[in-house]
């Protein structure tokens, strides 16, 4: 693999069983480039070793006062001179080369998993962690698969050189050969202890990542509550740990390093002694004591790729660790084990609140089928191909958690009193089931897209036919052109959703930006800072419901689109909406009036399930818990309304409320928004 051939064209279904694993299984899908940077290594390294026989050589040949001998001497080290710079070149070339296809396809598994769970990602593994695995991270395991092919090649250099040097002089070479692996072997009871104390740090310089995320992220919020300074205290003390750690790290290391200088220095001294007496004796030449000191002097070069390798393991088994960790969240339920969740039958989209409670109890049985172990344990969490759709999904979209039933081609609106639950309801009609209760490793079963678990058909199909907007939508930087670069059906143009959106004051502001920048006053052109930081709240908001209505998806899930504007601009998008999407499944979640009553069906959630179906003023003057959450009322008020109905002259308490009741409402609602 060339850096020129990146991206990866698949980069493959990782080993997440663990870090050593997922270690393991990307050295494997890079072994051509590490056999070619071993070879190169060996090249670099043994033409390096054999200058002590070019040094031995020629001082024998001085020694004999013969010229012949010392002229192939100067030619030999001549040629391993040049063998030694095209080795040490190339070999550096094929280590980078790995670290980098390593580090792209590590950073295109991370890719592809942020997009296989979407705006679930976050909610299951912090940002910040996110951040360091796809940045620092990723070095360290890029580091560790560079080392491990200059590792090879010393090994097996010093491996030859200890053998050669007993068949070239047996009395000394014993002695290096039984020294050598000592000196190796020597720093492995300091391993344990270095490697802890990395993995301490890299744990502590995570946390101080994540805070550094969460606090950039909500610096705006901090701002605005005198949360600052506060959140500054807390960061500077986590670096002070951070600090902390890594200069305990460092001790341990340089101790390694130490002992790594001052065996070798203890051996070459041994050598030196043993052979300076067997010259004295006769029993060796001055050549031969030459080439053997000169051959342990060089065996330090090769000797520091064992310390390297040592270090690049410790510091990226936690790295590889956290990859690993976020590898192996699934997309859907735990264990390898999906819902392959199939209705007994459809509903029709006029139903009461009774036929739904009948609905919801014959829908709510289903099989569980266990996929395939095999490929669980290979990908370490990975899911088994999802089965394909067997035609485009369409038809009810219903929820079994809740009992949310949004009939196909109509406009329903959502009202749930809980933020939490209706983001944790949202997610589910996309295909991501939430976690379990506490104490079961079991995920809630997903939504249901006519009869169809929607965790269980393809990623793509699921995301083709159903759409989340989430109730914080992201803008990337780029240009309104390239935002709306999106997949789509093609029915909708740019122009239709951005009108449904209500975005002529957006475009206009654009325009003069444009006109401002570049001289060219093209809407289109204009250029969308970072997350829409140059835009208000209520023109990111109306942007990104203009993206998502472009998409045209089957089903359209909308969690508080019209939060951040005001009520007439509300008002005229909530009629865009329903024109736009005329024919198709619309979700909104939402408490507004001006919505709801615009609204082809209103389903009422309480307490994590649909307590309540109508139309919007239906519930109204039938719901109390309904109007309470819609009109903001405080229990006080709604016992005082209670009692006051309660001894009116009619006496029939709630229901007696008239659509002039009705109307005064949604009047005072609509001057107070």
């Amino acid at each position: 693999m060339h850096i020129r051939d990146l991206p990866y064209p698949d980069p493959g279904r990782p080993d997440v069983r663990s870090g050593p694993r997922f270690l393991f299984w990307l050295g494997r899908n890079q072994l051509g480039g590490q056999v070619k940077a071993a070879l190169w290594g060996l090249v670099h390294m043994a033409a390096l070793v054999s200058f002590p026989l070019a040094i031995g050589f020629g001082v024998q040949a001085v020694v004999d006062r013969s010229g012949s001998r010392l002229t192939m001497a100067g030619a030999l080290m001549v040629g391993l001179t040049v063998l030694t710079a095209l080795g040490d070149a190339m070999l550096h070339r094929a280590a980078v080369t790995n670290w980098i296809t390593a580090a792209a396809r590590v950073q295109q598994l991370l890719a592809r998993k942020a997009v296989e769970l979407g705006s679930a990602l976050t909610r299951k593994v912090a940002a910040g962690e996110v951040v360091a695995v796809s940045t620092g991270d990723v070095e360290k395991i890029g580091w560790f698969v560079e080392a491990l092919s200059r590792f090879t090649a010393a090994a097996i250099t010093t491996v030859a050189l200890c053998v050669a040097l007993v068949l070239y002089q047996p009395a000394l070479g014993v002695v290096v050969a039984v020294g050598v692996p000592a000196l190796a072997l020597a720093v492995l009871p300091l391993l344990p202890r270095a490697a802890r104390r990395a993995d301490d740090q890299r744990e502590k310089a995570g946390r101080a990542t994540e805070l550094a995320s969460d606090t950039v992220a909500g610096l705006r919020v901090l701002r605005g509550i005198g949360g600052e300074e506060l959140f500054l205290g807390r960061y500077r003390n986590a670096s002070q740990e951070v600090r902390v750690a890594a200069v305990r790290s460092a001790r341990m290391w340089a101790l390694i390093a130490a002992v790594q200088v001052a065996l070798p220095g203890l051996l070459l001294i041994g050598v030196v002694w043993y052979g300076t007496s067997l010259a004295r004796e006769g029993r060796i030449e001055v050549g031969e004591l030459v080439t053997v000191y000169s051959a342990v002097t060089f065996l330090l070069f090769p000797l520091r790729h064992f310390e390297e390798i040592a270090m690049a393991y410790s510091f990226s088994r936690p790295s590889a660790r956290r990859a690993a960790r976020v590898l192996a969240l699934r997309r859907s339920s735990a264990d390898g084990e999906g819902t392959a969740t199939v209705a007994t039958a459809n509903t029709a989209a006029s139903v009461d609140t009774a036929d739904t409670a009948d609905t919801v109890a014959t829908m709510a049985t289903a099989d569980t089928a266990a996929s395939a172990a095999t490929a669980a344990s290979v990908d370490g969490g990975e899911r088994a191909e999802a089965q394909e759709a067997t035609g485009p999904l369409g038809g009810d979209l219903y929820d079994p958690v809740s009992g949310m039933l949004a009939p196909s081609g109509v406009l329903t609106a959502v009202v749930c009193g809980d933020p939490d639950a209706a983001g944790r309801l949202a997610d589910r009609l996309g295909g991501h089931p939430a976690d379990g209760g506490p104490g079961d490793g079991d995920r809630a079963p997903s939504a249901l897209l006519g009869g169809v678990a929607l965790d269980e058909v393809a990623l793509a199909s699921a995301r083709t036919a159903v759409l989340v907007q989430d109730k914080d939508p992201v803008l990337l930087s780029g240009t309104l052109a390239q935002l709306l670069d999106v997949p789509r059906s093609g029915e909708v143009s740019a122009e239709k959703a951005l009108e449904a959106a209500q975005c002529g004051d957006v475009l206009e502001a654009l325009a003069q930006a444009s006109a401002a920048d570049e001289g060219d006053a093209d809407p289109m052109r204009a250029r969308i800072t970072e997350r829409g930081r140059s835009l208000s709240g209520g023109q990111r908001q109306r942007l990104a419901l203009a993206r998502s209505l472009v998409t045209d998806p089957e089903v359209l899930v909308l969690d508080e689109p019209t939060s951040a504007v005001d009520s007439h601009t509300e008002a005229r998008i909530a009629d865009g909406v329903r024109r736009l999407r005329t024919g198709r499944t619309t979700i909104v979640f939402t408490s507004s009036p001006l919505v709801l009553d615009r609204a082809d069906r209103v389903v009422f959630v309480a307490d994590g399930e649909a307590a309540g179906v109508g139309t919007h003023r239906e519930l109204l003057g039938t719901d109390p818990a309904y109007r309470a959450v819609v009109t903001r009322e405080t229990d006080g008020e709604s016992a005082a309304r209670s009692a006051g109905r309660s001894t009116g002259p009619t006496g029939h308490g709630l229901a007696d409320i008239t659509g002039e009741d009705i109307g005064r409402i949604e009047e005072q609602i609509e001057e107070s928004a």
